[in-house]
């Protein structure tokens, strides 16, 4: 059985992250979704509102693939919390070419830290390559419909944090 990890804020989950999720399950027996807790970074949902997003969104996804979806918390490299789910692959999306610069150093300072765990890109699918958490948080907190991005459940969460004046 192989075990992947796909690590990230998931500040707020996207259909980006969705698709490389599906994605990502299809391919590998085990995928586990870590949701990252940075102490010093300011997150929009906390961790347990990402957890409960993500595992409601996930579900529906492990039953169409047929693949087996945890979702954790950590905050840890995330190396370390692949060995300790005993990932061989460290899963990452990227949309252009700023994200593979970024991903490859990345991959990198995996590799040098942990030799064992590979790391497979997924390039994103056409429909949500131009989807970032960054920026559907900026269009909620400026009143703007994040429904082409975001699931409903999630669109509805950024409504209520940010109604619309």
């Amino acid at each position: 059985m192989t075990t992947a990890l796909y690590a990230g804020s998931f500040d707020p989950v996207t259909y980006g992250h969705l698709d490389v999720i599906e994605r990502a399950s299809r391919l590998f027996d085990r995928l586990v979704v870590a949701i990252g807790v940075h102490h010093e970074k300011k997150s929009e949902f906390d961790a347990s509102e990402r957890e409960a997003m993500m595992r409601d969104l996930v579900a529906p996804i492990a039953e169409r693939t047929g693949g087996e979806i945890e979702v954790v918390t950590f905050a840890c490299l995330a190396v370390d919390i692949a060995r300790r789910h005993q990932a061989r692959v460290i899963v990452r999306g990227i949309r252009n070419s700023s994200d593979l610069d970024v991903e490859v150093g990345m991959a990198g300072m995996n590799a040098a830290m942990a030799p064992e765990i590979d790391t497979v890109y997924f390039g994103a699918s056409s429909g949500v390559r131009h989807v970032a958490s960054s920026l559907v948080k900026q269009i909620a907190k400026l009143g703007g419909d994040v429904t082409a991005f975001v699931p409903p459940q999630v669109a509805e969460k950024l409504r209520a944090r940010y109604p619309a004046g």
